[in-house]
């Protein structure tokens, strides 16, 4: 039996429009090669990518569906029309995500990821960490910018609704910060940054990598995210896995493949932010796994999967 998979990634899939594409497009179009590569190896896949149209082909062999000038939305939805499931990736901001997500059910097509309610709830910072807390789930504090907390080692501003490490800084000082509207803060809390690969359904979580994250603080406080050495903490896997365990119980409706980015601080794992999505460490994935995390992710379809031990990979590195 033939499943045919449209895959609609925002900023390579013409979602930026006519807008500048060099900032986001280097890992947009690693996760796009890396996930198709991995479906189309998957028997009895059939792959359409969405494609912008300034675009030259991927470096995999798969359908493309041209996007034109214009709005993307209605030539998403009419390339939809014609397969059985839809995987979606894009940034959670402005709700990208959630309504990329929501054209599977309008469509009547299978969702590969995460149902829309999930998706809005980590796509805000302030819902996540309240959602996750209410479940007993150490994540970091998250306050409004008027009311920054008591912290010895200085603060994080962020977007409440962002996504990577678009728009966070480090605040060793509280003093005038300047326009905060949207922002949140959150204590700076030292420690290894880390993130979790993991498969998540119906509330429950399977742990396939724990990765080191490379994150770069420049002199004006400015992050930025380096890439990851996917499977390179597999020696705290047994540590990890109770977390992410504990994440899918809290958000019941993520679905498929989920990255959780946490702090490894003394005091044990703390979580920082949950991307209903592909990250950029799934790029280094089937490396370390020695398996296909696409065949992994289709399988939830059947039953439980049965990933290769976390705690016993090797570190595959993925720059950016």
């Amino acid at each position: 039996m033939t499943t045919r998979v449209f895959v609609c990634e925002y900023v390579t899939g013409g979602g930026l429009e006519d807008g500048p594409m060099a900032a986001l497009l280097p890992e947009a179009e690693m996760m796009v090669a890396a996930l198709v590569q991995d479906l189309m190896a998957v028997e009895g896949v059939q792959v359409t990518l969405a494609r912008d149209r300034r675009l030259p082909p991927p470096p995999v062999p798969a359908s493309l569906h041209r996007v034109s000038a214009g709005d993307p939305w209605p030539q998403w939805e009419r390339a939809l029309a014609g397969h059985d499931a839809l995987w979606p990736l894009a940034p959670e901001t402005g709700g990208l995500l959630e309504r990329l997500s929501r054209m599977a059910a309008d469509a009547g097509v299978r969702l590969l990821g995460s149902a829309p309610g999930a998706v809005a709830v980590a796509a805000s910072k302030s819902a996540t960490a309240a959602a996750l807390a209410a479940a007993g789930v150490p994540v970091i504090p998250t306050f409004p910018p008027e009311a920054p907390p008591a912290s010895e080692h200085g603060w994080v501003l962020k977007p409440d609704d962002g996504a990577g490490a678009e728009g966070v800084r480090r605040i060793a000082v509280w003093r005038d910060v300047g326009d905060t509207a949207g922002m949140v803060v959150q204590p700076f809390l030292p420690g290894v940054p880390a993130s979790l690969s993991v498969l998540c359904r119906d509330g429950r979580a399977w742990l396939l990598s724990a990765n080191a994250q490379r994150i770069e603080i420049d002199m004006e406080g400015a992050f930025a995210y380096r890439g990851s050495g996917v499977g390179a903490l597999a020696g705290r896997a047994a540590e990890l896995r109770p977390l992410a365990e504990a994440v899918a119980a809290a958000l019941p409706g993520l679905w498929g493949y989920v990255g959780i980015d946490v702090v490894l601080t003394e005091a044990g794992p703390v979580v920082v932010d949950v991307n209903p999505r592909l990250t950029t460490s799934y790029v280094g994935l089937k490396r370390a796994l020695g398996v296909n995390p696409a065949a992994l992710v289709l399988g939830l379809l059947d039953g439980d999967p049965a990933p290769p031990d976390a705690g016993a990979l090797p570190t595959v590195e993925v720059r950016v």
